[in-house]
């Protein structure tokens, strides 16, 4: 449905820190990476913070690019990068407050590009809340790297999270499900494309003032 729907990149969670249904094992995520198509992304979202286990589980998944949460450690990404070169890295920053300006900077220097997200007490992702996008807003105007917005986002907001974070890209896992967890396809289909459109808008009205 993803796919269908025209979305860049889909995103398998493994190794979590607490049970959602969303998290799949190692082989059934190797599995469907294995029949992604051409030019889509395929994403491991994990928890875990140990480097060995972050590139074993990376090599035989077979994605393209690894998305750190939690409290992995940016020391190590450098390690982590020689031991899968092939492999782009995201960092996950929770915006909490406004330190997460000075936490995204760091994270900027290591990874590939660093996703924003909303937490809970209990939870560092997959919440279904916003946070404040004017924080979000700073830090891509902060950092060279590109960003990625998520927590909360569904067809509803997305526009409106485009036309004030502009960021490279969005994240959306609940606001696309039924109440009972399983995927839309309908608002999968119009989460999809209102993200591009108003990508897009946006797009044309930085050239428009470049050009004045």
């Amino acid at each position: 449905m993803a796919v269908s729907g025209g979305a860049d990149a889909l995103g398998f969670l493994v190794g979590l820190n607490y049970r959602t249904d969303d998290e799949v094992d190692l082989e059934t995520a190797r599995r469907i990476i294995s029949e992604i198509p051409p030019f889509v992304s395929s994403v491991l979202v994990t928890h875990k913070v140990d480097m060995e286990w972050v590139a074993e589980t990376c090599k035989q998944s077979g994605c393209s690019t690894v998305q750190l949460h939690g409290d992995f450690a940016l020391a190590q990404i450098p390690e982590l990068r020689r031991r899968i070169p092939n492999v782009r890295i995201i960092k996950a920053v929770n915006v909490v407050d406004e330190s997460a300006v000075t936490r995204a900077v760091a994270a900027a220097q290591q990874a590939d590009a660093v996703l924003l997200d909303s937490r809970t007490a209990t939870r560092i992702g997959g919440t279904g809340h916003t946070h404040d996008w004017t924080i979000s807003a700073r830090i891509v105007k902060t950092i060279e790297k590109p960003v990625i917005l998520a927590g909360g986002l569904k067809p509803e907001n997305v526009v409106k999270a485009i036309e004030v974070v502009q960021p490279f890209a969005v994240d959306v896992n609940s606001g696309v499900e039924f109440p009972d967890g399983s995927k839309s396809p309908q608002r999968i289909d119009d989460f999809i494309n209102l993200a591009k459109k108003s990508a897009a808008s946006v797009v044309a009205g930085a050239e428009l003032m470049a050009g004045r």
